[in-house]
């Protein structure tokens, strides 16, 4: 049982979150090339290699594009965090407490706030909501666990596709060095 269970978690491993098409690796080229589809094509497997390629490459974009994304959204979630904090402490107290706030980019607002148990936050969307603190903090909270946990999906996908663009290239490198001792090979029979 411990042998095939360690097997299962090696292909969960394995496996991309994002449905990512894994690359088969050509164990006999020769096989490969003879067989009845291709019948010795190379042109027709290195072109659909490259296709292959290109589309990885393109998830590789989409995957980067998310990961900025993520690694910018964490931060702005955990400098929201501390600002809830800060009013979950000033929630008591009868003085308004002194803040800049950021009104545009590279702009900031001074700002007297006073003693509140509510905060508006944006959802996105050109939607705010107001929360209590403690609500807003339950949220805040979740937003940045997720955040965190797709971070480390698009992290594992990423060394995923790397794998797949190996075993592609490799592929490649290996249907053209075929083809080109196919060719060696026709030109000593002529």
């Amino acid at each position: 049982m411990g042998e095939n269970s360690d097997n299962v978690k090696d292909d969960v491993k394995k496996k991309s979150y994002a449905g990512i098409p894994e690359a088969e690796f050509m164990e006999d080229v020769d096989k490969y090339m003879e067989s009845a589809p291709i019948n010795g094509n190379a042109e027709m497997v290195l072109r659909k290699l490259d296709e292959q390629h290109s589309k990885y490459k393109f998830m590789e974009f989409n995957l980067i594009s998310k990961r900025r994304r993520l690694k910018v959204q964490i931060p702005d979630l955990e400098k929201s965090v501390d600002m809830i904090k800060l009013l979950m402490k000033q929630r008591n107290s009868t003085v308004d407490f002194k803040t800049e706030f950021l009104l545009t980019e590279q702009v900031f607002m001074k700002a007297s706030v006073p003693p509140t148990d509510k905060v508006c936050l944006w959802l996105g969307a050109n939607v705010m909501l107001e929360y209590t603190l403690d609500d807003a903090m339950e949220l805040l909270n979740k937003n940045i666990d997720t955040a965190k946990r797709n971070l480390g999906f698009v992290e594992h996908d990423l060394d995923f596709l790397r794998d797949q663009f190996t075993t592609t290239e490799v592929n490649m490198a290996r249907v053209y060095n075929w083809n080109v001792k196919k060719r060696q090979a026709a030109k000593v029979d002529s």
